[in-house]
């Protein structure tokens, strides 16, 4: 029984095989009749069969699902098709080849059962086409790895993993700079030469994955693969090599948790930061290794940098890194920390600087022990409260002191903050310090160079900063400073560069700093009277929103260096000094809006101009355009708004290719937009504003096609790139050549029914709008218009607009605001338009729309307001329901002809002469009864008169009767 069961499994066996066989031999022959191979290379066949026996097969060394795909390969047979004998190279390929030149561009040699050594100078090198190559799980006999494989110039994907190889890992193997993917792991034998890691990290740019697992020979020291789009979990493995003493893997995307214990690494570097890892610091960080291991491989006291900023960590600092007695250097700000601030950290012998800055540590600062070790402490961003810690101020070698954008409170006393000698910059902005005590003290705060005193309550201005003879920067910005700084108190200040007393109450300053500021900062302030004479090597001049008077000094000219000029919301009056526009050495931002000036617009760009920004709305400016303007080529923001402008529409604005924002409302502009223009202009284009002016005529098609900007959809719009905080009007520190951090450039503009202040700073990257309201347009809506796909407001109202809506307007996907009220528009509303998702306000009404109002989506969300005036709409949202065929019929309309029609004029001298025949008739029949003259005239109309009345009489009598 026993051995027919035997034989029953056999036969079983062999029909599996059999079946197996045949599938492959149907597969094998499908594949070449559908897609035949394409010829091998002779130079290609020659050095594969070169390489195959300089190898040797060995059944018995590896894992059972190997299979030795070189046995196939032989010369009478196309190397394309070199697949191997059996069902399972259908999965594994060995060899592919390009279609169209039949290069070797793909060898898989994975898992062969090969045997041999790579030798330096092996064949695979001349495949000069090899875009992919694998020789993982093989036996290469502790040889190393041949330095040729540089010559394979289009090699993307290299794996040699775990392949027995040996040696040191040649530094050239990072030269192809196509190289996307290199796996060299579990080699245990294979090390990093003292270049290695040099030449990996500076020339595999493309680099996406690498795989180096169980690689690291214990005498690795020093690890850097900074900047090198590390992803996946960070091997623990790292930090347990015996040797390691400098580890930097920053500005990657690791993930993961760091390993809880066996730290046994002799660390003194380490420099994990802007990663993305999970959890807490693990108190292993801290704690001695508790494995027996030789004391060459050392602990973690030898740790003197540790740089764990933007990792993502949570929760409390561990105590135990009160270990790192060693430690010089901790950075661990951006994270999300929690916890008080731990007074221990301050009695590390060796911690000079400190970071823990941007988290969310909370509670009052503990007091501390003086430690002279101490350097810098940043602790800002942070939600730390109560008053600063008077043992705080022992710290007698710290330099760098930032506590701001915390709820600290109580007084700023001067005579403490005078104990550090040392200080350089101090930063107490964005708390409530109710105040300065200014103590009769001398200060001995000498070497202060910045100082950061804004967002809190001052009240008067610091004494201790009298004797700060090295001043550089001083911000005592949205404080609330009275009255004047005297001269006596700025005494000194001849290296002062940045000055910021903006958003105080100062009535008058007796002396502008010395002579070497740069950026001066005295915007929303009470300041009175001409405006002040300022240092000559003012680059940035701000003095917004006060109540200077007067005109506009011509000296201001004499500001050679000058990039930024700001003298809006003032009452200064008089023309603005041509020379302003003489500025072509680097004035970057002109901002003269909402005061009094007069006369015309001066010629800026005269020459080549750096001009970026030009605000000159809410004044009396009149006349034309300077064409000088058109030489601007580096414009991004014109605003004329709210002036008395006379002139035809400037064409040639559009052929700047930064103009971002063209802002005309509210002047005299006049005449058609006839566009003559090339394809190319309004590349930038996001803010056109016409709104308020004397335009007339239809709107050209190809106008709005020029506008390549708002044709963009949203996602295709250029984004901010990680850690770019800067825009093109407010730029920031940083940001090239821009005005302060809290400079902010707004304009007003009408969305959503109503006019609101806008931020460019904030909301100029996706905004787009069009405003040709309340002129006298005619004629349809181009179509064009829905080739705008991420314009958000569009508004034509008030014009005189005929014919019905495109539905191509449905086409604006983006849109949020649709304003055409107040025009001659009939027909229906476009079903179509129920396609504006995101349509937030609809204004169609005092227009000839009829017929039943489309239904869905935002439309259901709109109310009456949206359709008033439009006699034959039914439907919801209104009261009036769609039935009867003769709802659905245009009302009658109204007589209103084009403005270029003659009819409106011929109609017009008919009613003038029926009104003078009316009033001409009845003098003359006055003049004709009071003379008696002509009396045939006069007989005539009695008799008639009087036979007119007798009929009327006799009719009236027969009916009573």
């Amino acid at each position: 029984m026993g051995k027919f069961i035997w034989l029953c499994q056999i036969r079983s066996l062999l029909f599996v095989l059999f079946f197996l066989s045949v599938v492959d031999c149907c597969l094998s022959l499908s594949s070449s009749s559908l897609n035949p191979s394409p010829s091998c290379l002779p130079e290609d066949t020659s050095a594969l069969l070169q390489f195959k026996n300089t190898m040797s097969i060995d059944d018995f060394a590896f894992y059972s699902y190997c299979y030795p795909k070189t046995n196939s390969w032989n010369e009478s047979t196309n190397c394309c098709s070199w697949e191997g004998s059996t069902w399972l190279a259908i999965f594994n390929k060995g060899v592919t080849c390009e279609k169209a030149t039949g290069q070797v561009i793909s060898l898989d040699l994975s898992c062969s059962k090969l045997v041999g050594s790579l030798s330096p100078n092996t064949t695979l090198v001349r495949l000069r086409g090899l875009k992919r190559l694998d020789l993982s799980l093989n036996n290469f006999s502790a040889s190393s790895i041949p330095s040729g494989f540089n010559q394979l110039v289009s090699l993307t994907h290299l794996n040699l993993s775990r392949s027995f190889l040996s040696g040191s890992i040649p530094s050239d193997i990072s030269l192809p700079s196509k190289l996307i993917s290199l796996d060299l792991s579990q080699n245990y034998l294979l090390k990093f030469d003292s270049h290695g890691f040099d030449m990996l990290t500076r020339n595999l740019s493309k680099l996406e994955n690498l795989l180096l697992d169980w690689n690291l020979h214990s005498s690795l020291k020093r690890l850097s693969l900074e900047f090198c789009d590390l992803q996946k979990d960070i091997p623990s493995e790292i930090f347990q090599l015996g040797y390691l003493e400098y580890v930097d893997l920053s500005w990657n995307s690791l993930t993961g948790f760091l390993p809880k214990s066996n730290w046994s690494s002799p660390l003194k570097f380490c420099d994990l930061s802007s990663n993305y890892f999970r959890g807490s610091i693990p108190s292993s960080l801290g704690n001695l290794t508790k494995e027996k291991i030789p004391d060459v491989f050392g602990n973690l006291n030898k740790l003197t940098t540790l740089d764990f900023s933007g990792c993502n960590f949570s929760g409390q600092l561990p105590p135990s890194m009160f270990n790192l007695t060693q430690l010089t250097y901790l950075d661990l700000s951006t994270n999300r920390l929690e916890g008080g601030v731990p007074s221990w950290l301050f009695t590390l012998p060796s911690l000079e600087s400190l970071d823990l800055s941007y988290n969310s540590l909370t509670g009052p600062i503990d007091k501390i022990q003086k430690r002279n070790s101490f350097q810098e402490v940043y602790l800002a961003y942070n939600h730390v409260h109560g008053e600063i810690p008077s043992s705080f101020f022992g710290l007698s070698k710290l330099t760098h002191l930032d506590l701001s954008s915390n709820n600290l409170s109580g007084v700023i006393r001067s005579d403490m903050l005078s104990k550090l000698e040392s200080l350089e910059m101090l930063d107490l902005s964005t708390n409530n310090f109710s105040g300065v005590i200014n103590l009769d003290v001398p200060s001995k705060l000498k070497n202060l160079t910045e100082v950061n005193l804004s967002n809190n309550k001052l009240r008067q201005f610091p004494s201790f900063l009298r004797p700060a003879k090295r001043l550089t920067s001083l911000d005592l910005s949205n404080n609330k400073i009275q009255g004047s700084i005297f001269k006596w108190e700025s005494e000194g200040w001849e290296q002062l560069i940045n000055l910021n007393l903006s958003y105080n109450s100062l009535t008058s300053l007796e002396q502008l700093p010395g002579k070497k500021v740069l950026t001066l900062d005295l915007r929303s302030n009470l300041l009175q009277g001409p405006l002040p004479a300022p240092p000559p090597s003012l680059q940035k001049f701000l003095i917004s929103d006060n109540k200077l008077t007067g005109e506009i000094p011509p000296s201001i000219c004499n500001l050679t260096s000058l990039h930024i000029l700001d003298l809006s919301k003032n009452s200064f009056g008089g023309i603005i000094p041509s020379c302003l526009g003489n500025f072509s050495w680097g004035i970057r931002m002109i901002n003269l809006q909402k005061n009094s000036l007069n006369g015309k617009i001066p010629d800026f760009c005269v020459e080549l101009s750096r001009l970026t920004t030009l605000s000159l709305n809410d004044n009396k400016l009149e006349g034309l355009l300077p064409r000088s303007l058109f030489n601007c080529t580096l414009l991004r923001f014109l605003n004329l708004a709210n002036n008395t402008l006379n002139d035809v529409f400037p064409h040639r604005l559009s052929l700047l290719p930064d103009l971002q924002v063209l802002i005309l409302r509210s002047n005299r502009f006049y005449g058609r937009l006839d566009y003559s223009m090339a394809t190319s202009s309004f590349l930038s284009l996001q803010i056109l504003d016409l709104s308020k002016n004397e335009f007339t005529g239809p709107f050209p098609k190809k106008f709005f096609q020029s506008f390549k900007r708002m044709k963009l959809v949203a996602a295709s719009q250029p984004r901010q790139k990680r850690g770019e905080n800067c825009s093109v009007y407010n730029l920031n520190r940083g940001c090239g050549d821009g005005s302060p951090p809290n400079y902010k450039n707004f304009v007003i503009v009408t969305m959503k029914r109503l006019e609101i202040e806008l931020d460019l700073d904030k909301s100029l990257t996706d905004f787009t709008l069009i405003d040709f309201s309340n002129n006298r347009f005619n004629g349809r809506i181009p179509g064009a218009l829905g080739e705008l796909h991420s314009l958000l407001v569009l508004n034509l109202s008030h014009n005189r607009l005929n014919d019905t809506l495109p539905p191509s307007l449905a086409n604006m996907a983006a849109l949020e605001s649709l304003d055409l009220s107040s025009n001659k528009l009939g027909g229906t509303i476009p079903s179509e338009l129920t396609k504006l998702t995101f349509l937030a306000v609809l204004n169609l009404s005092q227009n000839n729309f009829f017929g039943p109002i489309p239904v869905g989506y935002q439309f259901n969300t709109l109310d009456n307001d949206s359709y008033a005036g439009n006699l034959g709409l039914c439907g919801f949202p209104l009261s009036k329901k769609c039935g009867s065929d003769e709802e659905r019929k245009p009302p009658t309309p109204k007589l209103v002809e084009d403005e270029d029609s003659a009819i409106p004029f011929i109609w017009e001298l008919v009613m003038m002469g029926y009104g003078c025949g009316v009033v001409l008739g009845l003098s003359t029949g006055y003049i004709v009864f009071t003379t008696g003259r002509p009396w045939w005239l006069v007989r005539m109309v009695e008799r008639d008169w009087q036979r007119n009345f007798t009929r009327w009489a006799r009719r009236i009598g027969r009916k009573r009767n």
